[in-house]
C-alpha cells in the first residue's frame, strides 16, 4: 500500500454533484488507461483508494497522478499490485516513489522551466509532456498544485 497526498481544492473539475465520484474517477483513469486491469476505485471524503493489477510500477504512478490531480481529491491510497506484489507534498516540492520523482507544480512554473531544473535543458519539456500525457493534455496547460512525474 502506498499513500500519496495532493492539494484537494485544485485540479481537473470533474465532479458536478450528480454522478458518483468513484465512478467518475474510474472512468477518467480508464479513458487513458495506463495499464491497470480490474481497476477498483473507492472515494470517501476526498480520499481515493485504487485497486487492481498493473502491468508495471509506471502504470501505478500514472493512475495515482490521474486520480490525485482531480479537484476534490486530497489523498490517494494505492492497493494496486504489479505481477502479484504490492506496491504531503507542498508546491514546488518533490517526492521520490520507485524510480520516479513526483513534482508539485508551483505558480509561475512551466514545463520548460521544470525541464531545465531537473534535466539541465529547457528543451526537454517535451519529455516531461510525454511522460505525463495522461495527466497533462497540453504542454501549456499545467496548474499550481498539479503533480507530475519526473523520470530520469
Amino acid at each position: 500500500m502506498s499513500v500519496f497526498d495532493f492539494v484537494a481544492n485544485v485540479g481537473h473539475k470533474l465532479f458536478s454533484g450528480k454522478e458518483d465520484p468513484a465512478a467518475t474517477i474510474k472512468k477518467t483513469i480508464e479513458a487513458d488507461n495506463p495499464g491497470i486491469e480490474n481497476l477498483g476505485v473507492e472515494f470517501v471524503n476526498s480520499f481515493v483508494t485504487l485497486s487492481g493489477t498493473a502491468i508495471s510500477v509506471d502504470a501505478i504512478e500514472k493512475a495515482v497522478l490521474m486520480a490525485g490531480n482531480i479537484d476534490g481529491v486530497g489523498r490517494v491510497v494505492s492497493n494496486i499490485e504489479v505481477n502479484g506484489s504490492s506496491s504531503s507534498n507542498a508546491e514546488g516540492q518533490t517526492q521520490t516513489v520507485g524510480g520516479s520523482t513526483f513534482y508539485t507544480i508551483k505558480s509561475g512554473d512551466s514545463l520548460s522551466a521544470i525541464a531545465k531544473q531537473f534535466y539541465g535543458d529547457s528543451s526537454k519539456f517535451q519529455k516531461l509532456f510525454e511522460d505525463n500525457r495522461e495527466v497533462i493534455k497540453h504542454p501549456d496547460k499545467i496548474f499550481p498544485g498539479q503533480q507530475i512525474r519526473i523520470l530520469s
